[in-house]
């Protein structure tokens, strides 16, 4: 069974993180030059919450207030689940998946070492899945 560090390992340990003291704009535009969905809200090298794009959607758009002047520390997130990079890939889609979020903090030793999303959970269950099928396939042709 696949575990977290797996994820870790393949896109790496690159935390994109902006203060709570940010603007809502800023972020937004660090999340659109980077391409990402999330960044990491970080008190100096304290993890405080992730911002995402759904934050900005339901948080700012439909409340009517302004980019511009509303601080990520006013709409992100702080209540969300972390896990291990022990846990496994099939734990961590479940968790997601029934607590409805798409970005998850994995912690090591009590320090933020990354950040997983639901896309990079289903694309490594893909992966997986594409290996055991290779595997077989392999074992098949091997004994005909």
């Amino acid at each position: 069974m696949k575990t977290v560090s797996t994820i870790i390992e393949h896109k790496g340990k690159n935390i994109v993180s902006v203060s709570p003291d940010t603007v809502v704009i800023d972020a937004l535009q660090i999340m659109a030059e980077k391409n990402i969905g999330s960044v990491v809200v970080m008190q100096g090298d304290k993890y405080v919450g992730i911002m995402t794009e759904r934050d900005y959607s339901r948080k700012v758009i439909l409340k009517g207030k302004n980019s511009t002047t509303t601080r990520v520390s006013e709409i992100m997130s702080m209540d969300l689940p972390f896990v291990l990079p022990t846990d496994t890939i099939e734990y961590c889609m479940e968790l997601m998946t029934a607590r409805n979020i798409r970005y998850m903090p994995v912690f090591e030793n009590t320090k933020l070492s990354g950040i997983i999303s639901m896309t990079d959970v289903v694309r490594e269950t893909i992966l997986s899945q594409r290996e055991t099928i290779s595997h077989l396939e392999s074992y098949i042709h091997s004994n005909v």
